[in-house]
């Protein structure tokens, strides 16, 4: 029996127990509103993870790199939306997917990028992506380029796809309901307004974590893309999309140094094992660089953080005297991590627990683009 005190450090641990819970709880929040959910893979990059997640759903998932669309089709989960804007020079490869029996959805805010796609011979549909506040990607829903896109695409043209990534400045639950209802109604207006015009518009996509955590009603919309959902982390439970005990990843390292007169510890996982994500400084519960709790991932030794990072180190801290009695060198630790997405992109496996040390399953994980 392999455990967690057998693991080289840093080692990926994702906890299924955990897992399927986060799973069951959204699945449930989006049938009682109506609207099909196709979970974003981007965090979880895991095939395993991508099965349990599809379970009880209509089997469609949501990508960010055309490697995980690769990846996904060559395990059987062919229903792929790539809601991250295309190129031209991509469709290739994408129509490769496409002629293996993939069904293949990509997004544009480009008439230019329009134009080329009308043009390819691939098997695809397109939906127009529509900026619903956050001003990253997508088009005005009372744009005039929402309806010469849409003209452009013709019969690829599928619907309308939007993602609130501005729900991660939302502070509170009510600020959260707004941005999710800010959302619905951005993507339902520019849905109904390409139906006006004669055009074709049978989905109409949306879905951030936070958003889908507090959304009161879907109204118009047909599917929901949340993602980091599934393993959370300490910056969505400083927001109130969850809560510490939900969050499913974190990352085994060893204590290699002890400073007392410091107050301090070195562990052996820093900027590449955590990743520099500080965005829990943003909340009232900043983390630093991530939490470190026991073995068994409770917080048994005390608000222990890591504050700083170097490429391979971590210095770790805490307001109150540090336990060195359970900090010996060699002592293996968790760390939660702030932001789950960054922290997972360094790693090509999980070590899966269900509650305790033992390992029951090793995942693979994909990376690159």
């Amino acid at each position: 029996m392999t455990t967690l005190a057998d693991l080289r450090t840093p080692s990926l641990i994702l906890d299924r127990g955990k897992l399927e819970r986060n799973l069951k709880r959204m699945s449930a929040r989006m049938r009682e509103r109506g609207v099909s959910l196709r979970p974003h893979l981007k965090t979880a990059k895991s095939a395993d993870v991508a099965r349990l997640a599809v379970d009880g759903e209509a089997g469609g998932i949501t990508v960010s790199t055309i490697a995980e669309a690769e990846y996904f089709a060559d395990h059987g989960l062919r229903d792929i939306t790539l809601a991250v804007g295309i190129t031209p020079e991509k469709l290739d490869r994408i129509t490769v997917l496409s002629d293996h029996g993939a069904t293949i959805t990509v997004i544009t805010d480009d008439v230019t990028a329009a134009r080329a796609i009308a043009a390819h011979h691939g098997e695809f549909k397109v939906l127009i992506e529509i900026d619903s506040g956050e001003s990253r990607g997508g088009v005005s829903p009372d744009s005039a380029a929402l309806i010469e896109i849409g003209k452009t695409l013709g019969p690829r043209l599928a619907g309308v796809l939007t993602h609130a990534g501005h729900s991660y400045e939302a502070r509170g639950e009510a600020a959260l309901k707004k941005v999710a209802e800010d959302e619905r109604v951005a993507v339902t207006t520019a849905a109904q307004r390409l139906r006006d015009a004669g055009l074709q518009c049978d989905v109409v996509s949306l879905g951030s974590t936070p958003s889908m955590s507090h959304v009161e009603k879907l109204d118009g919309v047909t599917e929901a893309r949340p993602g980091v959902y599934m393993f959370q982390d300490l910056f969505q439970a400083a927001i109130g999309s969850c809560t510490r005990d939900d969050i499913v990843v974190t990352v085994l390292a060893s204590v290699i140094g002890c400073r007392p007169s410091k107050n301090q510890i070195l562990i052996d996982a820093g900027a590449i094992a955590m990743s520099k994500d500080r965005s829990t400084a943003t909340t009232d519960q900043d983390a630093g660089y991530g939490l470190v709790w026991d073995i068994d991932g409770n917080e048994s030794l005390g608000a222990l953080r890591v504050d700083q990072v170097f490429q391979e180190h971590g210095i770790v801290t805490s307001s109150a005297p540090l336990p060195f009695n359970k900090l010996a060198v060699g002592t293996k630790v968790r760390v939660a991590p702030n932001h789950s997405c960054l922290t997972a992109a360094a790693y090509d496996k999980y070590y899966v627990v269900d509650g305790g040390q033992e390992i029951v399953a090793e995942w693979e994980r994909v990376n690159g683009w």
